[in-house]
């Protein structure tokens, strides 16, 4: 079998790399930590410009019409290089469900503008308890004559300093099933009610606040039908973990190559580094943790690329995902020694984004209780051999 990316998936990956080595290297990494709006805005016209928006739009919205796995490659290399930019939030937590849920009025109206403007979008999903579980969707939308009011708070909210729209997860009626009676809006970031504030961490990766007091949305503005939002967010929740997945795949893939640079070139006892066994014996270990992650994250991608998706590998990959970067930056850091904590090493860039890229799409436990939960639907393989 050919395990190998087609030619144009290949190009997808020397263009994407090429870019980011080029208009995002690491000092401009660091510098963009100050700026407030959190990404370059000249660089995010030239992605833009090169039609990257567009990976996996049709082309009649002004799309390349490419594969998932085009998009899980882009991801890769926007891990590999660290990018500070609205992409995910943009192209996989909104133009995705977009196309997949919106009415033919709706992507005519939002996806050319994503694709060809390149107009910043994000989802205000998670709220006090950070959690992707639908009982925990507190924000209300009280429908009112033709409208319905928004109330409530959203957190850690990526973008929405800057995005120009929003998809907000609400709650329209209670019911007995907590993934009943949610409603995904369409909300336009500067309605009035709105008031956006960004949240100081670490990483400086631009998340927000996002408070709605009597926000006042249109019926038209429902993204797939209303009650039945939960269905736009488990899609969401098995795409977007895959892709997330692949962006800290990326980044282990880097961390690892870092790593065994610097070994090679730091000399104790008159040696580099990586000659003494010990060192050896971490790299080894990195390696097969970062391939294997690698593997889970293409096998994912595959699936969902020919139609086949698994939920369980879905949440395999980005369980494992949270896990092996965290371990490769850690490790990283520790055969750099204690000037790897340090920002002025590209290592501890790295590792100042494995916490908050955790949460993206679902932390370690969130996916293996649904991998446990799925188990509990199959039957196991061992009794089908006594059938």
């Amino acid at each position: 079998m050919d395990f190998s990316f087609a030619q144009d998936q290949e190009l997808i990956r020397k263009s994407a790399k090429e870019f980011f080595e080029k208009e995002c290297p690491k000092d401009k990494v660091r510098e963009l930590k100050e700026e407030p709006k959190g990404y370059d805005p000249n660089m995010w016209k030239k992605m833009a410009k090169l039609e990257f928006m567009g990976l996996v739009i049709p082309e009649e919205y002004g799309g390349t019409e490419g594969e998932f796995v085009d998009l899980m490659i882009f991801m890769e290399e926007i891990g590999r290089n660290i990018v500070p930019c609205p992409y995910f939030s943009t192209v996989v937590c909104c133009a995705m469900p977009v196309l997949e849920f919106g009415t033919d009025k709706q992507k005519k109206e939002i996806l050319p503008k994503i694709a060809q403007k390149g107009e910043i979008w994000t989802l205000a999903l998670t709220e006090e308890s950070v959690s992707y579980e639908p009982e925990d969707i507190k924000l209300k939308a009280d429908l009112d004559k033709d409208a319905y009011l928004l109330t409530g708070t959203k957190l850690f909210v990526s973008y929405a300093n800057v995005a120009k729209k929003m998809l907000v997860v609400a709650r329209t009626s209670e019911n007995g099933n907590a993934s009943d009676g949610i409603t995904v809006f369409i909300v336009d970031a500067k309605t009035k009610g709105i008031s956006i504030e960004v949240i100081p961490t670490t990483a400086r990766d631009m998340r927000c606040e996002v408070k709605f007091d009597n926000v006042s949305i249109s019926k038209e503005n429902i993204l797939g039908e209303a009650g039945k939002g939960w269905e736009v967010i488990d899609y969401l929740i098995q795409h977007a973990s895959v892709l997330k997945a692949a962006e800290m795949s990326g980044g282990a893939q880097a961390v690892f190559e870092l790593t065994t640079k610097y070994t090679k070139e730091r000399i104790q006892f008159d040696k580099p580094i990586a000659s003494f066994q010990a060192i050896q014996f971490r790299l080894v270990e990195l390696l097969t943790e970062v391939e294997s992650l690698k593997y889970l994250v293409h096998k994912a991608a595959w699936n969902i690329n020919v139609g086949t998706s698994n939920r369980i590998l879905n949440s395999i990959a980005k369980a494992k995902a949270n896990s092996v970067y965290h371990r490769a930056c850690y490790q990283g850091i520790v055969m750099h020694g204690a000037v790897g904590w340090t920002e002025e090493m590209d290592i501890g860039l790295y590792h100042l984004r494995t916490k908050s890229l955790e949460f993206d799409a679902g932390e370690a436990d969130f996916h293996k209780e649904k991998i446990v939960c799925d188990l509990e639907q199959k039957e196991p393989l061992f009794l089908s051999l006594y059938k």
